[in-house]
């Protein structure tokens, strides 16, 4: 059995790569960092740990199972042979979500409470409380529209509810949760945005979300709404975002993912004041790289000894 291992940041992969070494000693594993090392290492191998390009998966001779370190898996379903093989896919589910829900909680704050301006008014050794009389957006009573309640669509909930806000959200698979008020089918997207003072974007990119919230779509959005994406940059028109934000129809956005990213230098969002950015950064703990080789360690114990995954990837829904 032979496992490729396409490396992880940090210090501790050496270590962590020893311990699955004691711990299956009748398997072979590799570490390859480059293209060219994974397309002549994966030839013979039985799974890959990382996000394999399509020169790297097609050069794959026997192989038998994938497993994503995130939790989207659209860098996946973009190798048509991937999704065509019976290769099993399998994601990283569990540790990126509670930091992510923070971040989104994080961004509802700075934007509710102009923390930008109060930051920069701080680093000017600026005192101007009258600026801010009867302009922070309340959140006790406001209404927040989530697409997609997966795990950290459900997880922004549970937070956003101890905030007093009131919770909808759209999903392709309805369910019942003890802080949403509703949960609907995705054809009520279009209501769901007229009625939310904050929308959030939860959903994994697939053929059916990119560019769901296209212009129409947000000129639909609730005048003086705030916009924020947490999982997936594509799913958001992010020209018709711009002007948006400049009409004043929305009061305000907060972007972690984008299209393409690294965000383009010369993009205008990186000026509004009523705009946040941060570097697809959401989930980056102390806690996180360690967390997800841990689901991973689960998962490859069950593989080699053929019991089966808690969860399985569905490569043509693309989640």
């Amino acid at each position: 059995m032979k496992i490729l291992l396409a490396g992880e940041p940090g210090d501790e992969t050496e270590s962590r790569i020893a311990a699955l070494r004691k711990t299956h000693p009748d398997a072979e594993f590799v570490v390859a960092s480059t293209d060219e090392e994974q397309m002549e290492q994966i030839r013979d191998a039985d799974a890959y740990y990382g996000w394999p390009t399509r020169e790297v998966f097609v050069a794959a001779e026997k192989l038998l199972w994938v497993h994503c370190p995130g939790t989207g898996i659209d860098q996946l379903t973009r190798i048509p042979e991937l999704v065509e093989s019976d290769v099993v896919v399998t994601n990283t589910r569990g540790p990126h979500v509670a930091p992510m829900a923070d971040h989104v909680m994080a961004m509802v704050v700075m934007l509710a409470h102009r923390w930008r301006e109060l930051m920069e008014d701080q680093r000017l050794h600026r005192w101007e409380t009258e600026k801010y009389h009867g302009t922070y957006a309340e959140l006790e009573g406001a209404v927040m529209g989530i697409l997609a309640l997966g795990d950290i669509g459900a997880a922004v909930a549970r937070r956003a509810h101890g905030f007093g806000m009131d919770i909808y959200a759209v999903d392709v698979q309805p369910r019942n949760a003890p802080e949403i008020k509703e949960v609907w089918d995705p054809e009520r997207l279009d209501e769901l945005l007229g009625m939310s003072d904050w929308f959030v974007v939860t959903a994994p990119l697939t053929p059916e979300t990119r560019n769901l919230i296209d212009r129409r779509r947000l000129s639909l959005m609730k005048k003086g709404s705030r916009l924020i994406v947490i999982s997936r940059g594509g799913i958001v028109d992010e020209s018709a975002l711009v002007d948006a934000l400049r009409s004043g129809h929305l009061a305000g956005a907060a972007l972690d993912a984008l299209e393409p990213e690294p965000l383009s230098s010369d993009s205008p969002l990186w000026d509004m004041d009523n705009v946040i950015i941060t570097p697809h950064s959401s989930a980056h703990t102390t806690g996180l790289l360690g967390g997800r080789w841990q689901v991973y360690v689960d998962y490859l114990e069950r593989f080699m000894t053929g019991k089966p995954f808690p969860y399985v990837c569905d490569k043509r829904a693309g989640y």
